[in-house]
């Protein structure tokens, strides 16, 4: 096992690779001559590639291709259970990373797979029905880019220290010495979005870890920053294709 969080398949298709993860911690950039289906038994794991990244309750697992870079860590502290899947024995075609539902029969499955002493022949029909049960979610990415201009930077850290601030960028302006149409021109170039959006963006993903910790979606839009449940499930929907209900279930039910 490397440091990097690196296993070999060996001789079967699927190896099980565990990891804790303390709090704050992060495998570098790194990539696998396999692919790796990205996974926490516990607690919320963080994966970055060039694409995007990803927030990932135990109830989804990201499918890294063999040779993507990737990055994954957490902010709580997470156990990482990751198989390891040799592409030669995988009929899988996934070219890209992919967000899988892990509803309980793959989370036991997976964890069944991790017993050294499981027979080969057991092990053989274990992992065709792991590939049987991988089913691809319309999950989006969510990226937020900070700003590099002094003033906008001011500002986008304030909004991560406290997602739920409300005040406008004629306000912000009044803070950090800019207008506020400068700021809205400087947020457009430096994170390629727009300010309302970049705001949204970053409240979803500060209402993520707040979800999979169990609190209601309610408490959630309010301490995000929106006025009404039914507004942040429309953002949360808008932004990452599900609705905060189905995120933090897997997908396996309606919002």
């Amino acid at each position: 096992m490397s440091r990097s969080g690196q296993q070999d398949a060996g001789p079967s298709a699927v190896a099980v690779g565990t990891f804790s993860l303390p709090r704050g911690h992060w495998f570098p950039l790194h990539e696998h001559p396999v692919h790796q289906l990205a996974w926490s038994s516990t607690g919320l794991l963080a994966v970055r590639v060039e694409a995007g990244s990803w927030l990932l309750p135990p109830t989804m697992a990201l499918w890294i291709p063999c040779g993507v870079r990737h990055a994954t860590g957490t902010t709580d502290g997470a156990l990482m259970r990751s198989p390891y899947v040799a592409p030669e024995r995988c009929p899988l075609g996934w070219p890209d990373p992919t967000v899988v539902a892990v509803p309980p029969l793959l989370r036991d499955l997976i964890e069944h797979l991790g017993r050294p002493e499981l027979a080969p022949a057991a092990r053989g029909r274990a992992e065709a029905v792991l590939f049987d049960l991988l089913h691809p979610l319309p999950v989006r990415t969510v990226t937020v880019v900070h700003p590099t201009d002094p003033r906008a930077r001011r500002v986008a850290r304030a909004l991560a220290a406290d997602p739920g601030e409300d005040r406008t960028l004629e306000s912000w302006g009044v803070v950090v010495g800019a207008s506020g149409r400068t700021l809205a021109r400087l947020f457009a170039a430096e994170t390629g979005v727009s300010f309302g959006r970049w705001r949204e963006q970053l409240r979803m993903q500060a209402a993520i870890p707040l979800l999979a910790g169990g609190l209601t979606v309610e408490a959630v839009a309010l301490r995000v920053g929106y006025a009404s449940a039914s507004s942040f499930v429309a953002a949360f929907r808008r932004t990452l294709g599900l609705t905060p209900r189905q995120y933090v279930r897997g997908g396996d039910r309606p919002g």
